[in-house]
């Protein structure tokens, strides 16, 4: 997992104060590796101004940096490059130079652009993922290079106070399944424990056709929980996914429980997020597949923080 988050500041601010160190935006960036082997799982994360080149974005291309973390794209190609150092010691623990191809097309979520998180005016984001990308690079571990081969999954998404009052985090799923298709799903929970009536997701076909899936059309059922040592947070640790309309039924289940994240020096938010295995049926034939899952406000509320 690697994520850049961007945090814009109002213009009014920068106009008061002419210093070349006066920044516009603010970066942070999550770099997590989970080494499922050995049951290891490693994480980082990056804070900085975008000013004096220590962090930024091009407006006309997908490129961002935080520091010698980066996404770089040249025409469809992507390319990342980031590495983990020990906070003790700072060795470098793993590093990652990978190459992505899109196999697909960006996929659109959400309605005519617009991926709903509320009911009230700018509770949106825009929203689209390459939920297929052919990976190839190298991934060093500990000073041993391994050349890897293999598919990643992209999102892009933008917006401003999403979350409402009543709403307290989501559980998000990217799923690729082995018959070709991908499933991204989000559920957006309130503090009276039901499901927000804005949650939703996107089925995405073998031939890159999304077919949009409101609320009512799935059920989100956990099986499962893990207690957190470091934050005592009790989370889901397997669900149950039902689409009935697609005759989909999947459970998802981690490839480990100690995936979380307490980023304390940057976002300052505690989530969990990490790679899960699939199986299920579809249409009542066997299905399998893998992805990433993320959980946030099991920790503490979010609603105060989107």
């Amino acid at each position: 997992q690697l994520t850049f988050f961007r945090h814009g500041l109002e213009p009014n601010l920068l106009q008061a104060n002419p210093s070349r160190w006066a920044m516009a935006h603010l970066y942070f960036a999550h770099f997590a590796l989970t080494d499922i082997h050995n049951s290891e799982f490693w994480y980082a994360e990056k804070l900085s101004r975008a000013t004096m080149g220590k962090a930024g974005a091009d407006s006309d291309r997908l490129s961002v940096w935080v520091d010698n973390w980066s996404v770089d794209t040249d025409g469809w190609t992507h390319y990342l490059d980031a590495e983990l150092r020990s906070t003790d010691t700072k060795q470098v623990l793993a590093e990652i130079n990978f190459e992505l191809v899109p196999e697909k097309p960006p996929i659109v979520h959400g309605t005519e652009g617009i991926s709903k998180k509320g009911a009230k005016h700018g509770q949106a984001s825009h929203y689209y993922s390459m939920p297929r990308l052919r990976t190839t690079g190298r991934l060093t571990v500990n000073g041993e290079v391994h050349l890897v081969n293999g598919m990643s999954w992209l999102d892009h998404e933008f917006g401003t106070n999403q979350l409402g009052s009543q709403q307290v985090g989501w559980d998000w799923f990217g799923l690729q399944l082995d018959d070709g298709s991908e499933l991204m799903l989000y559920q957006l929970r309130r503090d009276n424990g039901t499901s927000d009536p804005a949650s939703s997701g996107s089925l995405i076909t073998p031939d890159a056709q999304a077919v949009h899936i409101s609320s009512d059309e799935f059920r989100l059922e956990p099986l499962s929980t893990w207690t957190s040592p470091k934050s005592n947070a009790v989370y889901p640790s397997s669900w149950r996914l039902t689409l009935p309309g697609h005759q989909l039924i999947l459970n998802v289940v981690p490839y480990m429980n100690a995936q979380e994240l307490v980023t304390e020096k940057s976002t300052r938010i505690t989530y969990w997020e990490g790679a899960v295995r699939v199986h299920g049926q579809k249409a009542n034939t066997p299905i399998q597949g893998q992805g990433y899952m993320e959980m946030t406000g099991y920790a503490e509320p979010l609603n105060q923080r989107f």
